[in-house]
């Protein structure tokens, strides 16, 4: 139990930040819709719970992920960041389910909704907070991903640098993206049912806001079962080769993979060099290009190896190095 709490504290920050603020939003939203009936505040209670359970499930299985191998499991558990978060989704399918059959209802048979100013004060609440937790989640892509920018950076730049981010953070960036736009669509809703008499909108609503937590569903879920199997990082393989070709004493790149392992990478290099080096001189070289992978962005573990130049060149797929990582 030590070591478990011990390990919380190395969790995704924004995912906990989003899981606490997801769980107030949740329950000031749960209120509001047992004093109004309003459809579309279902919705948005069921997506606020939605989010929170899955939040919690990503920043404890961040902070499991970082156990350190064992006898047993000799090769870590990265990927068991992967494994939650891919049941972690389902929570956010079940509870799309349900908004979409709420808003079917709505649709088919409209009830008027109580508690006009309480729904636009809780959704107004709520949109600040999710859109708070937005930009928290945009600067720490900006800090994973290593790119600086001005104040609006975390909401532009961010969406470019998506695929970089840590799968945690990527998720809490989703999530929140969806929920700020699913509040505002909410909160339109709402206003258009009450000064227009057209109840249905609230179903429309829900409908459309079930449908925007699938697509999470589906995108994360698609991420992390490739992260699960073990995929390519094919962006930081091109910027290793880069830094690998630039150093004077590698002839050629004959072999070199980097494999996502939650939320870092795991580098095999195998790696042509002089072959009049002697062995101090060879081992030295292992060490210092081993040191330099480490120091890349969530790299966690490198194999290096060495072979002797064979006069052949093997490695003739470099591209231009990502605007991301070219001052690494």
């Amino acid at each position: 139990m030590k070591e478990f709490f011990g390990l919380l504290k190395n969790g995704n920050k924004p995912s906990l930040m989003a899981a606490v603020i997801n769980t107030f939003i949740a329950i000031m939203k749960g209120v509001a819709f047992t004093f109004t009936g309003n459809v579309a505040m279902f919705a948005e209670t069921m997506h606020s719970i939605g989010d929170a359970a899955n939040q919690y499930f990503v920043f404890i299985g961040s902070a499991l992920s970082k156990k350190a191998p064992t006898k047993r499991f000799p090769n870590g558990f990265g990927r068991l960041l992967n494994i939650v978060l891919l049941g972690a989704v389902l929570i956010v399918g079940i509870m799309a389910y349900e908004t979409i059959i709420e808003g079917w209802h709505q649709l088919s048979d409209p009830v008027e909704a109580e508690g006009f100013i309480i729904s636009v004060v809780v959704l107004s609440i709520a949109i600040i907070l999710e859109f708070f937790v937005l930009y928290k989640a945009g600067k720490e892509i900006l800090h994973e991903t290593g790119v600086k920018g001005g104040a609006m950076a975390p909401l532009t730049t961010s969406f470019t640098l998506l695929d970089r981010a840590k799968p945690a953070t990527k998720l809490v960036f989703l999530e929140d993206l969806v929920a700020t736009a699913g509040g505002i669509l909410a909160l339109i809703a709402v206003l258009i049912a009450h000064y227009t008499g057209f109840l249905q909108v609230e179903g429309a609503a829900s409908i459309a806001i079930g449908f925007m937590m699938l697509y999470v569903v589906g995108k994360i879920f698609l991420d992390n079962a490739r992260g699960a199997i073990g995929e390519t990082d094919e962006q930081m393989v091109n910027h290793i080769a880069h830094i690998l070709s630039d150093h004077p004493d590698v002839r050629d790149i004959k072999e070199l993979e980097v494999v996502k392992e939650g939320e870092f990478l795991h580098v095999e290099t195998k790696i042509e060099v002089d072959p009049n080096l002697n062995v101090s001189q060879a081992d030295a070289l292992q060490e210092r290009l081993a040191e330099i992978i480490l120091s890349q962005p969530s790299v966690d573990d490198v194999i290096v190896s060495l072979d002797a130049d064979d006069g052949e060149t093997h490695w003739t797929h470099l591209s231009s190095r990502p605007a991301s990582l070219e001052n690494k």
